[in-house]
């Protein structure tokens, strides 16, 4: 039998092989190891900053973002309302373990004022705990500062970078504009809360709360990594807001300049409207307030200064001032009684200086003592005559003079786009029985046809009339608002709405208005006007305060018991570009405020079109 070899084992062969097999661990060991290093790298020094944040309790959160507010200018492209940058200290309060005490250690780095505090407690109770509060606006410069080195200590407490109204031109056109205002839990109910998430301001009177929806815009959102403190890492996704639409205005500033300097220290009005389109060029009331005060915030003690100020800056007289028509009712009244046969032009009276109904001993007496002599329609307009006034009122009625009034948008809203408008008083049997249980008695109709009694009127509503008997009866519905540019830049224009027409012969509207073209001319009730380069019709009023008859001069009275003065006029008279009226309270100076106004319109106009003729002529030469 044969016996089987035995291989001997090559110790050298295994010996290599294990080096060999031990080397390949080993260097996958190393590659390995490297590639761990490697990604310890990355992440403890490329990526330090992610995970530290992750690390420190960081959120995803989706936060609003404020629209731009929309601009506001002048018919000429004037900037009157506008947005500027300012910073604001915020608080988050999901992320405020104890709000009061983080309150007073901030207030010994940034003053805080009570107001500050209490507006911040209100608006608390109007946002959600994840929502930024603001805790003071517009810091300065020093106050950034201090809190940006102390950030560390307040861990949900941020500054932010804001865009805030501001008015330019200040109290010139607060009246109009109105202002912004913190949303208070009243609004608050009313508005979109989702739309305003980002927002804190709201449009409280003026055109800022006329147009607010379109001034506001819409809200867009991001989705952000926010660390402990609230500070953003990153923006994770962005849908851009959209800015609200910027208006363009009927007003001119210049004008609106003249007129709040023609009425000087009087406590007044002045309405000037373009007849042939409605569109008012200028409204001042006076006195007035700066209406960035209310954007920044004023302190109690500063509004109710303001509040109790004399003569009331807060309270718009153009729109909210009720005035007895005084004689400035009279054109408008002898236009009706011509229109309604009540009278001729021939018709004429022979004025005493009184009047008295029949059967009764009670007299009415003509502002005039001893009367006006003989006195037909144009010379009643023209030297104001009551008494001729006192007869056609009677014979025509109050139901006459309340449709006229009526007609020619006494009585009622005018409808202008700023809101917050007074209606005034027409009265009338009807209206007299429900508010008052009293009849009407023919001594009512005899005082109203001079304006007086229970007649009330807006410097507004004054202005609005005029335009329309300018127009011989066809008039427009007084706004400011001439065009808009939305959020796309594109042009929208708004078309002036027509009034309801006053019809009237035409020979009648000519003898009203030649009787109102005499008012300013020697003889006239404002023969102080004096000559001007342009045709003017106007009628001056006063309305009384006190009775003075029998009792001394005006001017020996206390100023809060002197007559009010009126003054309505139109210019040019066979084309005319604008209506006026004004209302100077306790004061004479009515008709010479008005011609100031007349003036700077027309000294403008002059200069617009010497502009015009420049720029022509120059072209003209360039192109020889």
């Amino acid at each position: 039998m044969e016996k089987k070899k035995v291989k001997l084992k090559d110790h050298l062969k295994e010996v290599g092989l294990f080096n060999r097999r031990l080397l390949v661990a080993l260097l996958f060991v190393i590659v390995l190891t490297l590639m761990l290093i490697l990604r310890l790298c990355y992440l403890q020094i490329i990526q330090h900053h992610l995970y530290t944040t992750l690390s420190e309790k960081n959120q995803v959160t989706l936060l609003p973002i404020a629209p731009n507010r929309g601009l506001i200018y002048d018919r000429n492209g004037v900037l009157i309302a506008q947005n500027v940058p300012v910073f604001n200290l915020e608080i988050i309060p999901d992320k405020v373990n104890n709000l009061e005490e983080t309150i007073e250690k901030l207030s010994k780095i940034i003053e805080l004022t009570p107001e500050d505090k209490e507006q911040f407690y209100k608006q608390l109770k109007q946002h959600r705990r994840f929502d930024t509060v603001p805790l003071k606006i517009k810091l300065n410069d020093d106050e950034v500062a201090r809190f940006y080195v102390n950030q560390y200590r307040f861990p949900g407490v941020l500054i932010s970078a804001r865009l805030m109204r501001y008015y330019p031109l200040g109290a010139s056109f607060s009246d109009i504009l109105g202002y912004v205002g913190r949303i208070n839990e009243k609004e608050l109910n009313k508005i979109d809360q989702t739309n305003y998430a980002a927002t804190n301001f709201i449009g409280k009177v003026g055109i800022e709360a006329y147009y607010e929806d379109q001034l506001h815009g819409e809200v867009g959102y991001q989705q952000v990594e926010t660390d402990a403190s609230g500070r953003i890492v990153r923006v994770l996704k962005r849908i851009p807001p959209k800015p609200g639409e910027n208006l363009y205005l009927s007003v001119d500033s210049k004008l609106q300049l003249a007129s709040e300097k023609a009425l000087g220290d009087n406590f007044g009005a002045v309405v000037v409207i373009q007849p042939s389109t409605g569109e008012i060029l200028a409204m001042a009331s006076n006195p007035t307030y700066d209406p960035n005060l209310f954007v920044k915030g004023m302190t109690t003690k500063e509004y109710n200064a303001l509040q109790n100020a004399p003569g009331r800056p807060l309270f718009n007289r153009s729109i909210r001032g009720q005035y007895a028509f005084g004689s400035t009712i009279k054109p408008f009244l002898a236009l009706e009684a011509l229109n309604a046969h009540a009278i001729t032009k021939s018709y004429k009276i022979k004025d005493p200086g009184y009047f008295s109904l029949p059967g009764s001993s009670h007299v009415y007496r003509d502002w005039k003592r001893g009367g006006h002599g003989t006195v037909d329609v144009i010379k009643a307009i023209t030297i104001s005559c009551d008494t001729f006034f006192y007869t056609v009122g009677v014979k025509m009625g109050i139901s006459h003079i309340h449709a006229i009034l009526n007609d020619f948008g006494f009585g009622q809203l005018t409808g202008v786009d700023i809101g917050e408008e007074i209606p005034g008083l027409v009265p009338s049997p009807a209206w007299k029985h429900k508010a008052k249980g009293q009849p009407w008695y023919p001594g009512d109709t005899v005082i109203s046809a001079i304006g007086q009694g229970y007649m009330l009127t807006t410097p507004l509503q004054l202005a609005n009339g005029t335009a329309i008997l300018s127009m011989r009866g066809h008039g427009f519905k007084p706004h400011f608002l001439t065009k808009w540019q939305d959020a796309q830049g594109k042009f929208h224009t708004k078309p002036p709405v027509t009034a309801p027409v006053v019809h009237a012969d035409p020979q009648y509207w000519d003898i009203v208005i030649e009787g109102m073209q005499k008012v300013i001319q020697p003889g006239g009730t404002a023969a102080r006007f004096g000559h001007t380069p342009y045709t003017v019709a106007g009628k001056t009023g006063t309305a009384q305060v006190y009775s003075t008859y029998g009792k001394g001069q005006d001017k020996n009275l206390p100023k809060h018991l002197r007559d009010n003065s009126l003054f309505i006029a139109f210019a040019p008279i066979d084309k005319p570009e604008i209506a006026v009226s004004v209302m100077a309270e306790h004061s004479k100076d009515a008709k010479m405020i008005a011609r100031k106004v007349f003036d700077a319109y027309f000294e403008e106009e002059k200069e617009e079109k010497q502009k015009h003729e420049t720029k022509s002529n120059d072209h003209s030469q360039s192109t020889h």
